[in-house]
């Protein structure tokens, strides 16, 4: 089972860029992590960038019960979960007016 908690493992390969296949028991092939999260929490992707080493940042959250779940993939396929919560929301804010100290 995908263990929902904050990893070292996933963590510090999040912050390097590196990613052993399935080191961490809270990574897996990408389309297992997805279908898991929809699944069992009802989430489903939010947001979308690119990070270091071209890994891809994921955000997934339930707009029913608000859980969140950060994901980072490497260029491999492996997902690795980094963070999660409660209370998602999303937010549609206006930038600050140039100039502005905001």
């Amino acid at each position: 089972m995908i263990n929902r908690m904050i990893g070292g493992t996933a963590l510090a390969a999040c912050l390097t860029g590196s990613f052993p296949a399935l080191a961490a028991p809270n990574c897996a092939p990408r389309d297992i992590v997805v279908s898991r999260l929809a699944d069992t929490y009802g989430e489903t992707r939010h947001s979308i960038g690119l990070g270091a080493n071209n890994a891809v940042v994921e955000v997934f959250a339930s707009d029913a019960s608000g859980s969140w779940t950060i994901t980072v993939t490497s260029p491999t396929g492996v997902t690795c979960l980094v963070a999660s919560g409660m209370a998602f929301e999303t937010l549609a804010e206006a930038l600050p007016a140039q100039g502005s100290d905001a």
